[in-house]
């Protein structure tokens, strides 16, 4: 029977290194999850909060949608919106690149752009205000935990499976801290001595789709007992490693997956055996009219 595009969303592959990581006694792998039909590893956790949602009945086909987005979650809310029949209205800030914007469009979402100079924690708010007196319904992937728990069932145990469960490391840059905090309770429930590392930029630095967080907007959902430790990535080294991944490796990404894939590769030069797991969250093709490329 012929499948609806939401049931292509996950089972992602997973390639090896072959050029970029020098140590023969390290396996460094990336998951690719550009694959799923949205294009990002968000495509998991705007399928889990849709489809919860409405078998809790948080809201149905007459309600008015509404979250704040970096960009990859709204594409895969518009995507998937569509298909429920549900209206979603999208908030971004200006600096978006125009792929994005055109993407969540083509899905039939409502898009939204905020001043850039107040970022992500602008468009956070807008929505709050629009939810406090306009009658929205926000999804909150910040705090909502079925973004986590898409990880928990999904992303966790495919990396598991696919690994032999030989898995000894895993890196993911942190924006919502959903993949990080899902994944990360799903494979030390497996083994606990698994290192998960959190990737997040440095000071001064603006990586589209990873942050650290100011206090007041540290995502709800995230547990810091679940990530063994933080690491930080210039935008300078994200960027010059999504070319190296496009160039030499032939994996075409994001600049957020470019951080995970610096840090990555610093950790494979340093340990002396192991298996590492890189996420790459989504496709460079959405970044062509950045300076990234």
């Amino acid at each position: 029977m012929p499948k609806s595009i939401l049931d292509l969303i996950g089972n992602t592959p997973m390639v090896q290194s072959k050029v970029l990581n020098s140590n023969p006694n390290v396996k460094l792998l990336f998951k690719l999850e550009g694959h799923n039909p949205g294009g990002s590893v968000k495509d998991r956790p705007a399928l889990n909060m849709i489809k919860s949602g409405l078998e809790r009945g948080d809201f149905d086909r007459n309600s008015k949608l509404i979250e704040a987005t970096s960009g990859n979650t709204g594409i895969a809310l518009a995507m998937a919106a569509g298909i429920y029949g549900l209206n979603i209205e999208l908030v971004m800030p200006e600096n978006s690149t125009r792929e994005r914007v055109q993407t969540m469009q083509a899905y039939g979402a409502k898009v939204i752009l905020t001043p850039a100079e107040i970022g992500i924690e602008g468009a956070r708010d807008y929505v709050m205000n629009k939810v406090s007196n306009d009658g929205y319904v926000m999804l909150d992937q910040f705090g909502n935990n079925d973004n986590w728990k898409a990880h928990y069932q999904t992303t966790g145990p495919e990396i598991w499976k696919d690994t032999e469960g030989e898995i000894t490391h895993f890196v993911s840059s942190m924006g919502t801290t959903g993949t990080i905090t899902g994944t990360s309770t799903y494979l030390k429930e497996k083994k606990s001595d698994i290192k998960i590392i959190g990737v997040q930029p440095e000071e001064g630095s603006r990586i589209p789709g990873i942050r650290k967080w100011s206090p007041d907007y540290v995502p709800s959902i995230y547990d810091s007992k679940k990530v063994d430790e933080i690491r930080f990535v210039s935008e300078k080294e994200a960027i010059q490693m999504s070319r190296k991944l496009a160039s030499q490796e032939g994996i075409f990404s994001g600049i957020s997956s470019g951080g995970a894939a610096t840090i990555a590769l610093k950790l494979a030069s340093e340990i002396e055996e192991g298996t590492i797991v890189s996420i790459v969250c989504d496709r460079g093709d959405r970044y062509l009219s950045s300076k990234i490329f």
